[in-house]
C-alpha cells in the first residue's frame, strides 16, 4: 500500500468521527433559532427563514437558565480550581520530597480511590452531608466534587513532575528557597499543562454531575444546570426551538474552554507517557 494512502486512511476516519460529532450540534443550534416546531420538523437540518434570536432571552430569563448556569459555572469552576491546588500540593510531596516509604502508601491509596466507582459511595454521602447539616446547600456538592477528583487529579500531577529536573530544586535550595516556596515560584509554573489539564477534566465533571445535584439540592435557585434542565425540558417539551436553546447554554462552556486550552490539555495528558 502506498505510503500516500496509509496516511490518508486516518484522516478520513477523524473526518468521518468529526462530522458524525458535528450533525447532530448543527440541528441543535439551527434548531434554537428557528420560529416553530413546523419550521424544524420540515427542514431539521436547514438554516432558519428567520433567526429568533429571542429564544435565548426567553430561555435566560424566564426558563430560570440564567440561575442554573451560574450555579453550575460557580460550582464546577470553584471546586475543579480547590481541587487542583490539593492535588498540586499532594503531588508535589509523594514526587518531589523525599518520603519514599510514606509516598508509596499514599500513591497505593490514590490507585485504591481510582478503583472505587462514585456512585457506590452515594449514600455514605448523603449521611455525611446530612450530618454534617449541609444537606441542601452548595456545600454538599462543593465538598464530594472536590474529594472526587483528586485521585485521578494526583495521580497525573505525580507523573508529571517526576520529568522535572532535580536540578532546579538544587538551586532553589542553594539560593534558601524552601519547600513552599519552591512548590509556588517554581514547580507550580512548570506544570502549568498538567494543571489545566486535571482543571477541565474536573470542570467537566462538576458540570455534568447530576445524581449529586439531583438528590442533595431541592431549592429550585440552588439548582445546576443539569438538574434544571429536567424541569425545563419537562416545562417546554412541546417547544423544541426552546429545548434546543437550553442545550446550547449547557455545551457553550465545555466548546469555549476546549477552543482555548487545546493545546495545553494535549501537553498535560501526554506529559508523564514518556521518560526523559
Amino acid at each position: 500500500m502506498p505510503v500516500a494512502v496509509k496516511k490518508t486512511i486516518p484522516h478520513f476516519f477523524m473526518v468521518v468521527y468529526v462530522v458524525i460529532i458535528l450533525v447532530p450540534f448543527l440541528f441543535v443550534l439551527f434548531s434554537s433559532l428557528k420560529a416553530n416546531n413546523t419550521e424544524i420538523a420540515l427542514h431539521p437540518f436547514g438554516l432558519p427563514k428567520t433567526w429568533v434570536f429571542e429564544n435565548y432571552k426567553e430561555a435566560w430569563i424566564k426558563a430560570k437558565i440564567s440561575v442554573y448556569f451560574f450555579n453550575s459555572l460557580y460550582l464546577a469552576a470553584s471546586a475543579a480550581v480547590v481541587g487542583v491546588l490539593m492535588a498540586a500540593a499532594t503531588a508535589f510531596a509523594m514526587a518531589r520530597m523525599k518520603l519514599t516509604r510514606i509516598s508509596k502508601w499514599i500513591y497505593q491509596l490514590v490507585l485504591v480511590g481510582m478503583l472505587i466507582p462514585g456512585n457506590v459511595l452515594f449514600i455514605a454521602q448523603y449521611f455525611l452531608v446530612r450530618d454534617l447539616h449541609i444537606l441542601d446547600t452548595h456545600w454538599a456538592l462543593f465538598l464530594p466534587y472536590t474529594a472526587g477528583a483528586l485521585p485521578f487529579s494526583v495521580l497525573l500531577l505525580v507523573a508529571f513532575m517526576h520529568n522535572i529536573p532535580h536540578e532546579l530544586e538544587e538551586a532553589a535550595t542553594i539560593d534558601g528557597m524552601g519547600a513552599i516556596r519552591m512548590f509556588w515560584k517554581i514547580i507550580l509554573p512548570l506544570t502549568i499543562p498538567a494543571l489545566v489539564t486535571v482543571f477541565i477534566v474536573n470542570f467537566l465533571g462538576n458540570w455534568n454531575e447530576y445524581l449529586l445535584a439531583n438528590f442533595f439540592i431541592s431549592r429550585d435557585a440552588l439548582r445546576t444546570l443539569p438538574t434544571g434542565m429536567v424541569g425545563f425540558r419537562d416545562a417546554f417539551q412541546t417547544n423544541y426551538a426552546l429545548v434546543c436553546t437550553g442545550i446550547v447554554f449547557s455545551v457553550l462552556p465545555v466548546l469555549i474552554l476546549y477552543s482555548f486550552l487545546q493545546r495545553q490539555i494535549i501537553e498535560g495528558l501526554t506529559a508523564g507517557s514518556v521518560k526523559g
